[in-house]
């Protein structure tokens, strides 16, 4: 949510950096709203103090007058009401500012990559996808999913499903043991009001799983990524200073839709409808938000680092961020089987963005009640881990090594294969 006296008093700059943004709110109404606004809660003042008057003068003549004012009153009070609905639903659909230093773009052709890392290992054999190899293994069955379920969702069995398993408690251990974050079991169903705190509502309901319930007034999702939960810990709460920063993680499944991406990635797991991922969640003093990025995007990177995965780190343009986000790092890693690298990671720093529409705040150094600064970052997103995994050390009779780092997680199990060694 933005500051509607920092957008009336900085109109062109604020209407210059969101034309960056491919944000379709009507922004150039936003103003004549806001102007009206001001005045009906002015002409409604000017008439309380009237009727205020009137009632200490006790001048029984002026009755008929006060039934008058507050007639009057009461339709300012109701159109008032109407415009301030159309205000934050403007408000609610703009996104985020972006920061100084991200990219102009309209779309991912303007991210610019900021480094690449591992070395991509030539084979002496056509590499196979992971579902190729998973079916061959008997270990992904999509088509099973389907009867079950429906299509986008995948039944993992056997040894790729004890190192789906792995991969997320060598996560869950890293980030909680080398990098300071604490581990959080939250809730898997979020209300409407925290989807909204963080940037999911209104804006992208078409995308979340709805859960149907007897209360229309109630309303639950299930959550689509853990930040929503996590960040929402902050919600309506003045966080002591000495408390940030705050970092918290968790490894839970997701929920999507993934409304608008008919006929994308339709074979395999790379666009699920349900997936596991572990999230990290940081609030800290809204001056601290780009550091914190670095660190988080670095605590990402060090899991690839730690299995030995080839990947790049990419920062994206005006156009390609997420809603909430002011500055954005996506990380890649590479699939053979593609031959490019593809997302497994997103980390981004929203500013205070966030923190104004959950109402999250601490007390700076001259004991004013400021907005935090929120981040959220994948770390990473297990189920494109396992097909990374895969694909990167699949053998070329099928098999998969087992990387060293996740050996402990398996029973020190070395390699996957229909007959496990």
């Amino acid at each position: 949510m933005h500051d509607l006296k920092y957008i009336r008093e900085n109109f062109e700059i604020f209407k210059n950096k969101i034309s960056n943004r491919n944000n379709n709110s009507n922004i150039d109404n936003l103003l004549d709203l806001d102007k009206k606004n001001r005045n009906l809660i002015q002409e409604k003042e000017l008439l309380e103090k009237k009727k205020k008057d009137i009632s200490k003068s006790k001048d029984e003549k002026m009755f008929e007058k006060s039934k008058e004012i507050s007639s009057k009153i009461k339709d300012l009070s109701e159109e008032q009401n109407n415009i301030k609905l159309k205000l934050n639903s403007i408000l609610s659909s703009i996104p985020n500012l972006p920061h100084s230093d991200v990219p102009d773009g309209k779309d991912e052709n303007s991210n610019k990559v900021i480094e690449t890392k591992g070395e991509i290992k030539s084979k002496n054999f056509i590499e196979k996808s992971h579902y190729e190899l998973g079916e061959k293994l008997n270990m992904l069955d999509f088509d099973l999913a389907t009867k079950t379920t429906g299509s986008r969702f995948v039944f993992v069995k056997d040894k790729l499903a004890m190192l789906e398993r792995a991969i997320s408690n060598f996560m869950l251990d890293i980030h909680t043991l080398e990098n300071g974050y604490k581990e959080i079991s939250p809730p898997l169903m979020a209300s409407e009001n925290t989807m909204y705190g963080t940037g999911q509502l209104p804006k992208f309901e078409n995308d979340q799983f709805e859960i149907k319930l007897e209360s229309k007034e109630e309303r639950k999702f299930l959550i689509p990524t853990a930040e929503v939960i996590l960040t929402n810990i902050v919600k309506n709460k003045i966080v002591k200073s000495n408390e940030l920063p705050l970092r918290f993680v968790a490894s839970t499944p997701c929920f999507r839709k993934e409304a608008g991406s008919y006929g994308k990635d339709t074979k395999g797991m790379i666009r699920q409808h349900q997936f596991y991922k572990v999230e990290l969640v940081s609030i800290v003093e809204n001056s601290k938000c780009l550091d914190e990025l670095e660190r988080m995007t670095n605590c990402a990177t060090m899991i690839l680092d730690k299995l030995e995965l080839p990947y790049r780190k990419i920062i994206l343009c005006t156009g390609d961020m997420g809603f909430s986000a002011e500055k954005t790092y996506d990380i890649e890693v590479w699939l053979p089987s593609e031959k490019r690298y593809r997302e497994i990671s997103s980390c981004s720093s929203c500013g205070t963005f966030q923190a104004r529409r959950m109402n999250s705040r601490y007390k700076n150094e001259k004991n004013e009640n400021v907005f935090t600064g929120t981040l959220n970052g994948s770390g990473l997103a297990v189920g494109r881990t396992l097909i990374a995994i895969m694909e990167n050390y699949q053998q070329q009779d099928g098999s998969i090594i087992v990387p060293n780092a996740l050996r402990p997680y398996m029973n020190n199990l070395d390699k996957i294969s229909t007959i496990s060694s």
